[in-house]
């Protein structure tokens, strides 16, 4: 090939040109020749690497973000003086033989790749902070030049990219192809296939201008010389010549102490959730986050720049008020935000600190050591599953402690060590039980995903929270196979050897328990390890990974001990699938009745009247969708089951609202109980709490929505108001009568949500100091500093009169006879937006034809309607949420009323 010399961006791409440099051989592109000419001196600079096929256009968002927000922020204060620094440098490479670098001719590998690099920064004199940035193989060459230079290093930021292929895993299988005989050359330089192939990966279509940008350095064959020398230094194999400087990178960037920012398109066909898996082990100070929708081309598929701002301004500048100059208000997601903070004065002694009398850290497996130990209880019943599946089963606590010691020996022996992630497929009963507190003990972190979030909704969580192992029943190991889901897989139930095989599995729980009997546990984990990843429901978005340390686990029992009075007496009905595993650690036993426990609704009396009598239960965990079963089944009951309800003397529905009617329905089955409905969710499974009493305390309270009481324990409740968009822009407070979205803070909250660091600082942004959570939910305090919940931030109708949240409305709607549920739902612009009914008639009201609902029943809603409605549209069944069977789900309603007041077809919703 004829080498060419290196050249600056041509005309035509916009905002390029003031950027555009050629030294020697490089072009590349550097913004700080125009900050200086504003007077603004930057704190550091970022030294961005583009990965094969792309070039430093890649990085032109953060180019011009950067330099634009400094610019802005400099004639806000007419200067920019020592005190207000935060600009941050931008020098964004094109790879020798890339981009609009010069084609030299010569072959180059990875080490001559990192060498260049550290040539062309010495010519530069590029001094610290220096930030690496790098996406795909670029990504490696930028942590060679942060290995090779901690001197200068302040932290590195990764999109996409690996810096570690395992020995016995093969190669991503695009890049297989790309380095097949007869592909290779053809594909990545006689043809612009390779090229091509990596641009269409973009989520979505990338414009054809920015298509086109890309192309420019690579028109013609020789022009994409680096392309084919790129793939060919794919280190495919351990004797490849760039395996050894691969090898050498990799082990040097866990000697990395500087933090660490890893933006991850969950999409991609080449960098799966594998290699962020194997960073996040390498740079245990990373700050994560997953982009669920993007892909291989992730700089394209999401607005990263203020992001990329965001972290440098928090995590290695150090300086919030500074950082804010940069994102800006306005901006993107991640305007206005605070970082996360993992910690504090007020979290650490409110959960479980020996200073000021606080009682010192008591694990979540104390309980069952305790019990165990005991002489006159170790051989009573700890776990009894009365389900289908495991009917009559009951363990003692002697025989639990001892199953869970065998597992916990045995895990260990196999080698699962302390921070190792297992994903538990297993149904609750005494098994899971056992397995839950065994990686506990071992300070393995459980990972829990519903049955309900389903085959998809299973695979998403399990991607994301890549497990190293995966313990399963046959089913969910065949679902294991079929999805690819990570993680070695250890079989619950016996299998003969030709399912083993087929199914991959490499152990067997039995023979797990048996390889630990009699083994020594190795050292607990200490009190802020990390415990558990649990996923949401999924009936707000995706399910999210909530990540809870020990030390917030073991509060969240302390807490549920203290405000409900249990006891080792107490006895517990778990309808609840999130409370069924708490008996052990409170000491008390447990049982989960015959149902299946991914749908609540198929709960019947019976079987919760069996539960009771078979555990002498004196408190009872339902769900709202459990409990409608329950009433509605309740005319099964025998005088002996009736008589073993009357004596339960707590009753907690929990998971999602319930009427008064329908708590007062299930209390006349357990007439002796004090009934509760605590409010929370999987990022704080106890916020407040309120009694069936308290209920009707405030039955002719003017306040709209639902009364979830006072906070529970140590819990803090504020509120901050909502704007004419129904944005929740108000400085949080505790102001009685203020409409906005609740804030939640307690010793049990959650540690982090698991690989989504935007939605951590979006959870805590403008709140005030110590550890809260941003819930989504919209409401207000009364006088008594009771909570009412009046909805989903994302379903406040923005009307001409303000923002009106739904669940006052639909108390109104539901209220008309005919109607059993409700939902009211906007229709129309933000700002201008019209209120719909959608109700669910009584069974046997009549007509149950989706559509617009019949006239009588039309003028029965507006008759009792709090607001006016534009139209009362009829639903034959509201759609829920999958795991409780009962928060409705109004954003799918208001597409659903959209498309019919539009004159679009009337399908059921």
């Amino acid at each position: 090939m004829t080498p060419r010399p290196a050249s600056t961006v041509p005309p035509g791409l916009p905002g390029l040109a003031r950027f555009s440099h050629v030294r020697g051989d490089w072009h590349y592109l550097d913004n700080g020749a125009e900050l200086s000419a504003h007077g603004i001196r930057p704190v550091g600079t970022v030294l961005a690497v583009h990965g094969n096929p792309t070039w430093s256009y890649l990085w032109r968002d953060l180019l011009e973000t950067a330099t634009d927000r400094a610019i802005e922020a400099a004639a806000a204060v007419g200067e920019y003086p020592d005190g207000v620094q935060g600009a941050w440098r931008v020098v964004a490479v094109d790879q020798l033989e890339m981009g609009l670098s010069a084609r030299t001719g010569r072959h180059r590998t990875l080490a001559d790749r990192v060498a260049d690099l550290s040539a062309l920064t010495a010519d530069l004199d590029l001094e610290g902070p220096v930030v690496t940035l790098g996406h795909d193989w670029g990504g490696v060459v930028s942590l060679g030049w942060a290995v090779d230079h901690p001197d200068r290093l302040a932290g590195v930021v990764l999109l996409n990219t690996a810096v570690h292929q395992p020995d016995d895993a093969a190669i991503p299988a695009p890049l297989r192809l790309a380095l097949a005989r007869g592909v290779h050359r053809w594909g990545t330089r006689t043809t612009r296939a390779f090229l091509e192939t990596t641009l269409g990966l973009a989520r979505p279509r990338l414009a054809r201008d920015v298509a086109d940008a890309y192309r420019l350095p690579y028109r013609a064959a020789d022009d994409r010389a680096g392309i084919e020398q790129f793939v060919a230094d794919i280190p495919a194999s351990p004797e490849h010549v760039s395996r050894p400087e691969l090898d050498r990178i990799a082990d040097g960037v866990r000697r990395l102490d500087v933090p660490a920012l890893l933006l991850w398109g969950a999409r991609d066909p080449v960098f799966s959730d594998r290699y962020l898996d194997d960073l996040v082990h390498r740079l245990p100070r990373a700050s994560v986050h997953r982009f669920e929708d993007a892909g291989h081309l992730i700089a394209e598929d999401v607005d990263y720049a203020p992001t990329v701002l965001r972290w440098l301004g928090s995590a290695v500048s150090g300086d919030d008020a500074r950082a804010d100059a940069f994102t800006g208000p306005g901006g993107p997601s991640t305007s206005g935000m605070t970082p996360t903070r993992a910690s504090s004065p007020d979290t650490a002694s409110a959960s479980g600190s020996t200073a000021a009398g606080v009682p010192a850290f008591r694990p979540m497996w104390a309980g069952l050591d305790e019990r165990a130990a005991d002489p006159a209880s170790r051989t009573e019943p700890a776990v009894l599953d009365l389900t289908t599946t495991g009917a009559g089963r009951r363990v003692s606590w002697q025989a639990l402690d001892r199953q869970v010691r065998r597992i916990a020996a045995g895990l260990h022996e196999i080698g699962v060590r302390r921070g190792d992630r297992v994903s538990l497929l297993v149904r609750p009963g005494p098994t899971l039980t056992a397995l839950v507190y065994a990686c506990l003990r071992i300070g393995a972190v459980v990972v829990v995903a519903d049955a309900g979030l389903g085959v998809r909704g299973l695979t998403r969580a399990q991607r994301g929270a890549w497990p190293q192992y995966l313990l399963g029943e046959t089913t969910a190991l065949a679902a294991a196979r079929t999805m690819g889901w990570p993680g070695v897989r250890i079989a619950v139930d016996p299998l003969d050897p030709v399912r083993r095989r087929v199914l991959g599995v490499e152990h067997e729980l039995i023979d797990v328990a048996r390889t630990g009997e009699g083994v020594d546990l190795p050292p607990e984990p200490g009190p802020d390890d990390d415990a558990a990843v649990l996923f949401t429901s999924g009936s707000t978005g995706p399910a999210k990974g909530v990540l809870y340390t020990h030390r917030r686990l073991s509060a969240l029992r302390d807490a549920l001990a203290t405000h409900f009075a249990v006891g080792p007496e107490t006895g517990l009905v778990t309808g609840f699938a999130p409370f069924a595993l708490l008996g052990p650690a409170l000491g008390t036993r447990s049982v989960t009745p015959d149902m299946d426990v991914s749908a609540p609704r198929t709960l019947t009396a019976r079987a919760v009247a069996d539960a009771v009598k078979a555990a002498d239960a004196r408190m009872v965990f339902l769900s709202p969708a459990g409990i409608l079963h329950v009433v509605d089944t309740a005319d099964r009951l025998t005088a002996v089951d009736r008589e073993a309800l009357g004596r339960v003397q707590t009753f907690l529905s929990t998971g999602a609202p319930i009427s008064a009617e329908l708590l007062e329905a299930a209390r006349s089955l357990m007439p002796a109980a004090e009934a509760h409905t605590p409010y929370g969710m999987t990022e704080c499974l106890l916020v407040t709490d309120i009694t069936l009493d308290g209920i009707h305390e405030v039955a002719d309270a003017p306040d709209a929505g639902v009364c979830v009481g006072r906070p529970v324990g140590a819990g803090r409740v504020l509120v901050s108001a909502l704007d004419d968009d129904g944005a929740a822009t108000g400085t949080p407070s505790d102001a009685p009568g203020v409409l906005g979205e609740v804030l939640v803070s307690a010793p049990h909250l959650k540690e982090r949500y698991d690989r989504r660091w935007l939605t951590d600082v979006a959870a805590e942004r403008d709140t005030p100091a110590g550890h809260w959570h941003r819930t989504g939910d919209v409401g207000h305090l009364d006088d008594a500093g009771r909570l009412w919940i009046e909805g989903r931030l994302a379903h406040v109708l923005t009307t001409p009169a303000g923002p009106l949240a739904p669940v006052g409305p639909e108390q109104a709607v539901e209220r008309a006879d005919g109607v059993r549920r409700a939902a009211v739902v906007g229709v129309g612009p933000t700002g201008v937006q019209q209120a719909v009914a959608v109700v669910e008639p009584v069974p046997g009201a009549g007509s149950a034809r989706p559509g617009r609902a019949p006239e009588r029943l039309d003028a029965a809603v507006r008759a009792v309607s709090s607001v006016p409605l534009a139209a009362v549209l009829l639903a034959p069944e509201m759609p829920t949420d999958v795991r409780h069977n009962s928060k409705i789900d109004r954003a799918r309603l208001a597409d659903w009323a959209a498309g019919i007041l539009a004159g679009g077809r009337v399908t059921l919703p």
